[in-house]
């Protein structure tokens, strides 16, 4: 079974990653600004690209452009291994809990193509 991974865009604050390789240092977690991601001020249109090409569902703050991002680039034809879009009201350790759980409990495809908003379970 492949595994989910994970690149936070630049709006993500870098202590959940931090949190999450700490506790998880299997779990493959990418920022933009990264030396292998997008660079700083990439637009959100082309992020969606370079999570199609590699692989990574985007982790997200951006509930205002996004989907209508999203809504572009699949009907263009591009596809997305899924979008996942924090809750300003979850603490960064009820972040890095929900990304766990997906990363450990899912396959990939079960989100592609879709943006879901944290925390999963209500």
């Amino acid at each position: 079974m492949s595994a989910i991974r994970y690149l936070f865009d630049e709006n993500v604050h870098e202590s959940i990653r931090r949190g999450l390789h700490l506790h998880w240092p299997e779990v493959i977690a990418w920022r933009v600004g990264d030396p292998t991601a997008p660079p700083f001020g990439e637009p959100d249109p082309a992020i969606l690209l370079r999570c199609e090409a590699n692989g990574f569902a985007l982790v997200t703050n951006n509930r205002e452009s996004m989907p209508q991002h999203l809504e572009i680039h699949l009907t263009s034809g591009h596809h997305v291994p899924g979008i996942f879009t924090l809750n300003p009201t979850l603490s960064i350790g009820e972040i890095i809990e929900e990304l766990v759980l997906i990363w450990s409990a899912s396959v990939p495809a079960e989100y592609s193509d879709r943006i879901h908003y944290l925390p999963l379970r209500r």
